[in-house]
């Protein structure tokens, strides 16, 4: 699975990227990373990736069974779109819903720090989140104030290891002990 991406000097969210074409007329299957995938279908005004198409006009997003083909405007033949497979394609944060105070978006836990509510130890931060099947698990880096220098996997449940999550002061609270 691909480990969230997000690039934060505009803060920008990867959603997609370019697939391999589809038929003759610059259509092209389309990788969304969203979760659910069918929420890409939400994003077809707001897509952009300003360093390769910096005036992206989305034609529209259809879905065939479980895949997405898309039509950009002004690309109307296979070898025009072919030079764009693998393209990243991004959204804006500042375009997404609100949330309510309980639910948090995966980019957001990135760089909050990460406390053992157990000991009161630092962990290190949120450094990634990747799914590897059963569940979506965060990717922790240490740093120089954490008990260790450990790398750590850590599942993403709440309740059982995912206690708090202060978006205010950007702390994660869990109960995952520096032995686990």
């Amino acid at each position: 699975k691909k480990t969230l991406q997000k690039m934060k000097k505009n803060k920008l969210i990867c959603v997609a990227s370019i697939g391999r074409p589809r038929g003759l007329k610059g259509e092209f299957f389309l990788n969304s990373f969203c979760n659910p995938t069918e929420n890409i279908l939400n994003y077809s005004h707001i897509l952009k990736n300003e360093e390769v198409f910096p005036n992206l006009i989305v034609k529209y997003i259809r879905q065939i069974n479980s895949k997405f083909y898309c039509k950009i405007s002004n690309i109307n033949d296979l070898e025009s779109i072919k030079k764009y497979t693998n393209t990243n394609l991004y959204i804006d944060s500042k375009d997404l819903p609100k949330l309510s105070n309980d639910e948090v978006y995966w980019h957001d836990l990135i760089g909050m720090r990460v406390i053992d509510q157990n000991f009161n130890e630092i962990l290190g931060i949120v450094d990634g989140l990747n799914n590897f099947g059963s569940d979506d698990c965060l990717l922790i880096k240490p740093t120089q104030d954490s008990v260790d220098e450990e790398e750590r996997l850590i599942p993403f449940i709440k309740d059982k290891f995912i206690k708090v999550i202060d978006k205010k002061n950007r702390v994660l609270e869990v109960d995952w002990k520096k032995d686990y």
